[in-house]
């Protein structure tokens, strides 16, 4: 482990043959080997920097989960490199804040689009471009929350690079900025803030690969600021076991 061979990507230290077609995507390498523990004979096979990759599998087809950091620069390196040795269906498995105050602490969010409001992604694409989910992954995650019962919700999400940017808008320099497209996301509905989906989509839709993405909301910092309720859920398996329903489903459909 950790021997850098010729034919090796860069950074997630791996070649053809090392991760299936369909690859789960967390930030947190910890939560790698939880993911991994829902795969048919899961193997270690790659632990670099931030890379941590399993692979096994489901319904007999081979699967892998690889963490790819916190944000979208870390992000896009993971989706270029497993697609440049044979990945084609992400589903990212992630954590987020709520914002609409429809959403709250231990519900989950499926995301049908991302708020490009980060960097990776302008170095792909003008801003004009929008950061889509694909449809097939994202029926396939909403048909698996319906399955086990997951109260969840559709929509729009908010991707920045900056945490404390979201959290503490008010002390930064540009804190007007912030605050004031804080209100317009809001205004138009937009249910959760997270990290690394923008990236995903675009990065996806550059290499002509599918790629969705579903997140537990921790809490929700508007609930709070209104007094109303604001439970806080930091446990990510029943993302997880969303996601790895969503892949079920999805390889059976591929397989007809």
């Amino acid at each position: 482990m950790g021997t850098v061979y010729s034919d090796n990507q860069y950074h997630i230290d791996m070649k053809e043959g090392d991760v299936g077609k369909y690859v789960i995507l967390p930030g947190d390498p910890k939560r790698c080997e939880k993911i991994a523990q829902h795969f048919d004979k899961p193997v270690l096979v790659a632990d670099n920097r931030e890379y941590v990759t399993y692979t096994g599998y489901l319904e007999g087809e081979k699967v892998s989960v690889t963490s790819t950091g916190i944000g979208g620069a870390s992000a896009a390196i993971a989706i270029e490199e497993l697609v440049n040795i044979g990945a084609d269906t992400f589903i990212r498995v992630g954590t987020s804040g709520g914002m609409d105050v429809n959403v709250m602490g231990g519900d989950l969010v499926i995301a049908t689009g991302a708020i490009r409001m980060e960097g990776t992604t302008k170095e792909y694409a003008p801003i004009e471009f929008p950061a889509v989910a694909d449809f097939n992954v994202t029926n396939a995650l909403v048909k698996a929350a319906n399955n086990l019962n997951k109260r969840h919700h559709v929509g729009v999400v908010q991707c920045k690079d900056s945490f404390y940017g979201q959290h503490s808008p008010e002390r930064k320099p540009v804190g007007y900025e912030l605050l004031n497209k804080w209100d317009a996301w809001m205004k138009m509905g937009t249910l959760a803030s997270e990290m690394e989906s923008a990236a995903l989509f675009i990065v996806s839709a550059y290499r002509k690969v599918r790629a969705g993405a579903i997140f537990n909301v921790i809490a929700n910092q508007e609930r709070r600021k209104l007094g109303l309720d604001d439970p806080q859920e930091h446990d990510t398996e029943a993302a997880i076991v969303t996601a790895i329903e969503a892949l079920r489903i999805l390889i059976k459909e591929d397989n007809q």
